[in-house]
């Protein structure tokens, strides 16, 4: 990783972001750089592969930039679409083709941007809403959902990062 910034949330506040989900958006944004440096040659042919029974390198990529979509739907009070439902669906499969990793690399990005346009927007008066998660609508709240979407990104960046080394190594 380089080392010419310090980690994003050592960098300040970013501009238009409510002071109480500044955290959220600097995971997001620190996530988004390691996978930036992390995958920057990794080969597409070894996307699906899974050392060790571990989920693939392609699983972690497209699942990455699916339950954020999710979750901030979620947050928004909206039920998910057919189309996240299906993405849901095929997040098990990657594509392994030649340009599979920038595509995926960059719907992350696109979806990390989504999520930072969204909190935003997100007063922080209403944070503490109910909102209902899937189809049992088990509950939460807006800020539920919006610090679990930072914390599922870290924990899958993490284990995408040991992937992609044992996959390279091996």
């Amino acid at each position: 990783m380089s080392h010419a910034l310090p980690e994003v949330w050592l960098r300040g506040p970013l501009p238009g972001v409510p002071p109480l989900l500044q955290p959220v958006a600097h995971a997001l944004l620190q996530a988004r750089e390691e996978v930036h440096e992390l995958l920057l040659d990794f080969p597409a042919a070894r996307l699906a592969e899974r050392p060790l029974g571990l989920a693939s390198v392609g699983f972690h990529l497209r699942h990455l930039a699916g339950v954020l979509d999710r979750t901030f739907t979620y947050a928004r009070g909206a039920a998910l679409s057919e189309s996240q439902l299906a993405y849901l669906a095929a997040e098990g499969q990657p594509p392994t083709d030649a340009g599979a990793v920038g595509e995926l690399v960059t719907a992350f990005s696109r979806q990390v941007d989504a999520a930072l346009r969204q909190l935003e927007a997100t007063p922080e008066n209403s944070l503490l809403e109910w909102r209902g998660v899937g189809r049992a609508q088990l509950p939460s709240t807006v800020i539920g959902l919006l610090v679990h979407a930072a914390e599922h990104t870290t924990r899958h960046v993490g284990q995408l990062l040991v992937t992609a080394r044992v996959v390279r190594g091996a």
